[in-house]
């Protein structure tokens, strides 16, 4: 519809300066595909907290745990594949992302991140540092955690999807909760710098431009903040 309004807007100029003689969209039927509805992107903090309520964290490993280091660390999902026991320092509460998985192929194994930027040391809260030590205790130090067989994402977000819907809150994929992750931490006031460090982008350009609506919406409320500081000032 756009496209057809913008050359029949054209047209119609080109018809009255007698350059054309006809309007040959006159009778054009504008054919197309509904546009889908945009997917969720990411959960606020009241959705996260049913999420991770509805995880099953007693059976051992499963993809709760996995959901769970997502959540907490905004990993992206090959580094979350790749992360094995010896990755975690849980006496001095970080992971290490140096790898991910090459689930992509058949063959499987240890691949490079991303970029240089995405290799780095990733800080736990206390929680998650006693619920993955419990977890990976009794497990090859040197094994991916969640790699027993081949991996695929369609899988984990239909699991992912399914746990959504049981704690009545809107869908997201596994990619939803790195942008869950970065969006709460910014609404937090933790700055621009330190988020694009966390979640391993290579400048702060990458992550402005990804979450530009929480900034905007942030630095709005900052002005507000400014302008009462100002006011008081007499």
């Amino acid at each position: 519809m756009d496209f057809h309004r913008h050359v029949k807007s054209s047209l119609i100029d080109a018809l009255e300066e007698g350059i054309i003689d006809r309007d040959p969209t006159r009778k054009a039927i504008i054919k197309g595909i509904k546009h889908r509805e945009h997917k969720t992107k990411f959960l606020n903090q009241h959705e996260v907290q049913s999420l991770l309520n509805n995880l099953k964290l007693d059976e051992g490993v499963n993809w709760d745990y996995f959901i769970l280091l997502i959540t907490k660390t905004g990993l992206r999902f090959a580094e979350a594949l790749g992360v094995t026991p010896a990755d975690f320092d849980f006496a001095r509460q970080y992971v290490t992302v140096d790898k991910t998985w090459d689930y992509k192929s058949n063959k499987g194994g240890f691949a490079p991140t991303k970029n240089h930027s995405s290799m780095r040391k990733v800080q736990l809260d206390w929680q998650t540092v006693i619920q993955f030590s419990q977890l990976t205790k009794d497990l090859p130090e040197d094994k991916p955690i969640f790699v027993q067989s081949k991996v695929y994402n369609d899988t984990v977000n239909h699991y992912l999807e399914r746990l959504c819907k049981k704690a009545n809150i809107s869908v997201i994929s596994v990619h939803g909760l790195r942008h869950t992750h970065a969006s709460l931490l910014l609404y937090a006031g933790v700055s621009i710098a330190s988020v694009a460090r966390r979640l391993g982008h290579s400048n702060m350009t990458t992550t402005q431009q990804t979450y530009l609506h929480i900034i905007q919406e942030l630095e709005n409320q900052d002005n507000d903040k400014v302008m009462k500081h100002l006011a008081s000032l007499v």
